[in-house]
Parts: C-alpha cells; sequence; structure tokens
C-alpha cells in the first residue's frame, strides 16, 4: 500500500485516540494530516488539505445526520477522496443507508474487529462497499430474509394461481384504492363490474374453506399478505 495521507472526523477524544492508534501502529503508510471534531473543523481542514481518505464518523454534536451531510459534500466536492464511515452507529440501518447514498466508500462498525489494515487496503484500492464483519453479518441476514420472501412470495402465486392482474389488484386494494380508481391505472383493462368478479374469484382461492361467507376487501388483503402473495416492503403504486 503506498502512503496516503488521511483526515480523521471524531467528536469523542477517546475514540480519536484510539483510531489514531489502530492506523499508526496497523497502518504506517497512513499520513494523518488532521482531526475535525465538527462539521465546522472539517469543512476548514477540507479548504486547507485535501486528503486520499477520510475516516467519518457519523455522530457528531449528538447528530447522526451531520455525518451523511459531510459524506455528500466531500464527495460531491472532492470525489476522487475516499470516504469511510467508522461509526458506533451499529444499530442504525437507515443511516448505513443513507451513507451509501450520500457515496461513501464503506462502512466499518466499531465493534468486532474493528479497523483493519486490510479494509483500509482494499478502500485505497479502488474497491466499493467496504465492510467490516458485524455490518457483513447483517447484511447477509437482510440478504437471506429477502431472498425467502421472494421464494414464499413465488410460491404462493403459483399455489393460488395469482396473475399479474390479482397481484397489482390486491397492492392497490391494500394502499386504499377504490375499484374505480384502479380500473385508471394504466394498463388496467378491466372495469369496475369486472374488478368485483376479481376479487369474488379471489375470496374463493384465499378462503376456500368458508367459501367467501363475510370477506370483505379488507380481510382478502390481510389473507394475501399472510400468505406473502404481498410483499409489506413492496406496497407501491403502479402509474396512473
Amino acid at each position: 500500500m503506498e502512503p496516503f495521507k488521511v483526515i480523521i472526523v471524531e467528536d469523542v477524544p477517546l475514540e480519536l485516540k484510539g483510531t489514531e492508534g489502530i492506523l499508526r501502529n496497523e497502518i504506517p503508510e497512513a499520513d494523518i494530516v488532521g482531526t475535525a471534531d465538527s462539521a465546522e473543523a472539517y469543512i476548514r481542514l477540507l479548504r486547507q488539505q485535501v486528503p486520499q481518505l477520510v475516516l467519518l464518523d457519523l455522530g457528531l454534536g449528538g447528530s447522526t445526520t451531520v455525518g451523511v451531510e459531510l459524506c455528500r459534500h466531500t464527495k460531491e466536492n472532492h470525489p476522487e477522496v475516499k470516504v469511510l464511515i467508522f461509526t458506533g452507529e451499529i444499530l442504525n440501518e437507515k443511516l448505513w443507508v443513507d451513507a451509501l447514498d450520500a457515496g461513501c466508500d464503506g462502512i466499518i462498525l466499531k465493534s468486532g474487529e474493528l479497523l483493519t489494515r486490510s479494509d483500509v487496503a482494499a478502500c485505497m484500492a479502488g474497491k466499493r462497499m467496504v465492510f467490516n464483519q458485524p455490518i457483513l453479518a447483517q447484511i447477509v441476514e437482510r440478504f437471506k430474509e429477502s431472498v425467502n420472501h421472494s421464494i414464499l412470495h413465488g410460491d404462493a402465486m403459483l399455489h393460488y394461481e395469482i396473475d399479474e392482474y390479482d397481484e397489482r389488484f390486491l397492492r392497490h386494494l391494500a394502499l386504499g384504492y377504490t375499484k374505480e380508481q384502479i380500473t385508471g391505472l394504466r394498463g388496467m383493462p378491466f372495469g369496475v363490474k369486472s374488478l368485483e368478479k376479481r376479487q369474488n374469484d379471489l375470496i374463493r382461492k384465499l378462503f376456500p374453506q368458508s367459501g367467501g361467507a363475510g370477506v370483505n376487501a379488507t380481510r382478502l388483503v390481510v389473507r394475501a399478505l399472510e400468505l406473502r402473495i404481498l410483499d409489506p416492503d413492496n406496497l407501491h403504486p403502479d402509474e396512473a
């Protein structure tokens, strides 16, 4: 690994000392050209010296959004600079997504193996999405969960003989659309009467034991969610 300049953005003195120690002991190629404990201090540093790497803590001054905005600012003004998030926000998955959207090159959680030489080397070599073991474990778990949901969805669609229009109809009922509104969707070639018939057919399929007695649109949607015909994480309207 070639020598490189790094700025550390961290507002907790003890954690800053620990990060500096990791770099000096494990990654001697890293030349720490400055540290900052606030957004203002970091912006001043960046104007004076542009590093090759920024180690950025997301939680600054009690705010988790400041770090994300600093990442976005850095990438917009200096796209060549690597930004490696080094954060103690170990449970805030939404914050990780925000940091990735802001253009960071990776996220290292302050747990488990912490910051390693191999992580920094991968980042400096141009690898995107550099993660350490704690966050990788959570990403893999979410991936497995997503795949299993997709399999359950596909199985349910086949088992209950649900076609594209059934799924669209149920999804928009779940979103609060009336049948009149659903008929106005692009590519939905049905009138209200046809949708009423389709609803009755779906009730018979999803409630075979009851014969559909007393099942309204709300119960039908709930049943579709229970059977994974509808994915609660992907309920979005189609274009009108």
